[in-house]
């Protein structure tokens, strides 16, 4: 692999931030170039979490619990349908960031278009895979006979524009990788306010019933996947995709998978687990499954600046090490995973004091907000664990040791948690004693992290 080209000479990478969308990571101030890439990233990924959050909210307003619960116990579903394929796109991602580190346009173009045809074939995948064992993913997962009929529309409908879903996260990762977070955050802002509108109108004006939120999403999915692709098909980019371009390469297809796969298979054993979690809480009836569903929603919030960081990161490893800028690298990695735990445990605090208010604004039955609320203050003040464990992960991603993070979640988030969770239910039968599975897994790994993290050699993961 060609490492040699220096960002600056002759490759004409080095661009200032808000120009022509890319940004090299490799000189120039390190908490402005992550703050600066963050900060976008997160505002997108807060948008997103609000039009997520408008399907449950606008549901049980109008619709009632019974509805909430039935898109409520899709939501671990979904993820592990899709969270695959995003995680192979995570892969495309450090492929692209460190060829554009180091200089190699052709490297860049050839990872873009594979990438492309990747989230083209998942995206087909998984719509078909979505909508044909709809019934019996639910059945497996114990839902509630009361709410299977609406379950399987809400979750149909969405399966059926899945393809858009999985491209729109394909398309933002290319952008992402060269450092452009700001015009993701634009196209999401016009998503998001499109979903609400769709979901309002559907929902509340039409009545169609929970299947129209999911078709509200899935079109407002549509118009920033379409968004991302006009911008990327503009001539004149190192990341510029030509419609004839887009095929699988061989040599970019191993590369992208030998980064992405772990992730992807990490994601989807951590969504397996979500998925035996969400089984559990099912078998105690409506009012868990609304209350748990609520309880991942204001997570989600909680989640966003990890997320915002963590891809600041991984992007900001991949650059500074496909340049061979190895002090820089831990610089930023070092400053990633500490902004992310801060930001992290201060809104873990505020959800622990507001956690009546939070739950109670999704669902105002007693019984949900009783659960909703020592659900989130079971689990918030362990935010920063979260934070760490990711924040790690997304170092490891970005410096070409995927497999870490992968096997390390594996035991702990997958083989610890479901072990824990069929000991307490086997033995005492208690919901809370589930919550608790969150907590001690975040802190399990986090230790184990941290030693690798301090211990190995991850800096020169590319060799």
């Amino acid at each position: 692999m060609d490492y040699g080209i220096k960002p600056g000479r002759k490759s004409g990478l080095i661009r200032k931030p808000g120009t022509s969308g890319t940004v090299n990571m490799t000189r120039g101030s390190i908490v402005r170039y992550m703050v600066s890439f963050a900060v976008p990233v997160f505002l997108s990924q807060l948008f997103q979490q609000l039009y997520n959050t408008a399907d449950v909210f606008i549901v049980g307003k109008f619709l009632g619990t019974e509805a909430l619960a039935a898109v409520s116990s899709s939501g671990t579903l979904i993820f592990l349908m899709i969270s695959f394929f995003v995680g192979t796109s995570m892969g495309a991602g450090v492929v692209i960031s460190r060829y554009f580190g180091a200089g190699n346009e052709q490297k860049v173009s050839d990872a873009v278009h594979t990438n492309v045809a990747i989230g083209l074939i998942s995206g087909i995948m998984i719509t078909v895979l979505g909508v044909l064992f709809t019934p019996v993913f639910l059945e497996w997962m114990k839902t509630d006979p009361a709410v299977m009929p609406q379950a399987q529309e809400y979750f149909r409908f969405y399966f059926c524009g899945a393809v858009t879903i999985v491209m729109y996260n394909f398309l933002k990762g290319i952008m992402n990788a060269v450092g452009d977070s700001l015009r993701p955050l634009y196209y999401l802002i016009l998503s998001s306010v499109l979903n609400i509108v769709l979901d309002i109108l559907f929902v509340g004006l039409f009545r169609w019933g929970v299947w129209s939120a999911a078709f509200a999403t899935v079109i407002s999915q549509l118009a920033s996947c379409v968004l991302c692709l006009v911008h990327l098909m503009k001539k004149g980019h190192i990341y510029t995709v030509d419609i004839r371009k887009i095929r699988l390469k061989k040599d970019m297809v191993v590369e992208i998978f030998r980064n992405g796969l772990p992730a992807g298979i990490q994601n989807s054993v951590i969504g397996f687990a979500n998925v035996l979690v969400q089984t559990q809480i099912n078998s105690f009836g409506t009012m868990a499954m609304a209350a748990y569903g609520t309880y991942s929603k204001i997570e989600g919030f909680a989640f966003l600046p990890i997320m915002s960081f963590n891809m600041a990161t991984t992007a900001f490893v991949s650059q500074n090490l496909g340049a061979r800028e190895y002090g820089r690298a831990v610089k930023g990695a070092r400053f990633g995973v500490i902004s992310s735990m801060v930001l992290a445990e201060i809104i873990g605090v505020i959800s622990f004091i507001a956690a009546p208010l939070l739950v109670g604004a999704f669902d105002s039955s007693p019984e949900v907000i009783t659960l909703g609320v020592r659900q989130l203050r079971t689990e918030a003040l362990f935010y920063c664990l979260l934070a760490f464990s990711h924040g790690v992960a997304s170092v490891l991603r970005g410096a070409g040791k995927a497999v870490v993070p992968m096997v390390i979640m594996l035991l702990t988030w997958c083989g610890l948690r479901i072990a824990y969770i069929l000991t307490v239910m086997n033995v005492f039968g208690e919901i809370h004693l589930i919550y608790w599975a969150y907590p001690i897994t975040w802190g399990v790994s986090s230790v184990i992290y941290l030693i690798y993290y301090l211990k190995a050699d991850w800096v020169h993961g590319f060799g």
